[in-house]
């Protein structure tokens, strides 16, 4: 039951939303799929450094990253990128399933989205595993990486054959073991938030039919 289980929450990161809606997802199977773009890919982000840390404000308290480069070099950049260019404001972790991940990346504006969906990076080598407390990026397919990541709550080193590549780790997890995870999986597959709905109406229909979620009030890099 519990493989089962696993790949039925895979589906859902790669099938989370229509083609044209960028789908990412962090299933337990698919885990972490990125929203499907219409468009080829946008040019590179400015490289990152090496290490660095960046702390997430979130309504749950500050969740702190350790990113590696070296073991993502497009993830690191992409998500540095996306700090550093303030996306990740007032963001929802929309998909939180205990015992599994809990995603994010989804801007509450529905502009945002439509600038980013088309930002696609190429795939990195995995070269560390989905365990504990490590922090990956959601894919919907090959070279789908957009804006979407997910914290895994336990060790799903399963998804590293699936080609779901960390880039950093939480230093302490207290946080996202906060985080509200009773909508669990998303429509249409569960209760929880549509991915395509978030994408086109933004935070406006998370507030207004999922009060409970948790965000990330803001992001920055520390050190």
């Amino acid at each position: 039951m519990r493989a089962v289980a696993l790949l039925t929450l895979a589906g859902a990161f790669v099938l989370g939303c229509p083609k044209n809606e960028d789908s990412s997802t962090t299933s337990q199977t698919e885990a972490t799929r990125a929203p499907a773009a219409d468009a080829p890919g946008e040019p590179q982000p400015s490289r990152a450094p090496d290490e660095y840390a960046v702390e997430l404000d979130t309504t749950k308290g500050a969740i702190v990253i350790d990113v590696h480069r070296g073991w993502a070099p497009r993830g690191a950049d992409r998500f540095y990128e996306l700090v550093q260019n303030g996306y990740l404001t007032d963001v929802a972790f929309f998909r939180v399933i205990g015992g599994f991940m809990a995603q994010v990346g989804i801007s509450g504006d529905p502009a945002l989205n439509a600038e980013w969906r088309t930002k696609r990076i190429p795939d990195d080598p995995v070269k560390a595993s989905n365990t504990r407390g490590t922090v990956t990026f959601a894919t919907s397919g090959p070279d789908s990486r957009t804006t979407q990541f997910f914290i895994n709550f336990g060790d799903n080193s399963r998804l590293d054959g699936m080609g779901f590549a960390p880039f950093g780790k939480v230093k302490d997890m207290a946080p996202v073991d906060a985080l509200y995870d009773g909508y669990g999986e998303g429509a249409p597959r569960g209760r929880g938030p549509s991915q395509g709905r978030l994408q086109t109406e933004g935070n406006d229909y998370l507030r207004k039919s999922f009060p409970k979620l948790d965000y990330i009030k803001s992001a920055r890099v520390i050190e």
